[in-house]
């Protein structure tokens, strides 16, 4: 039981660290307002595809979670 219970404390801090990541991440300015990003107004409807913040948020990702395979090693 011991295990599972580090196990739950590793995904409550992790859940924990996520959250704040976003939190931070909303207060970056023109962040959702990139070039490439899609925003489809209509009467009743808004549609907003944020392509070019995807694109750079998994560039930003793969750099840092590569640097720390290779930190790893």
């Amino acid at each position: 039981m011991e295990g599972f219970g580090r196990t739950l404390v590793w995904i409550g801090c992790g859940l924990l660290a996520f959250g704040l990541l976003f939190i931070l991440i909303s207060k970056i300015p023109g962040l959702g307002r990139l070039p490439g990003d899609i925003l489809i107004k209509r009467e009743n409807v808004t549609i907003f595809i944020p392509l070019g913040t995807m694109i750079l948020v998994s560039i930003v990702l793969t750099l840092l979670l590569n640097l720390i395979a290779r930190w790893r090693r």
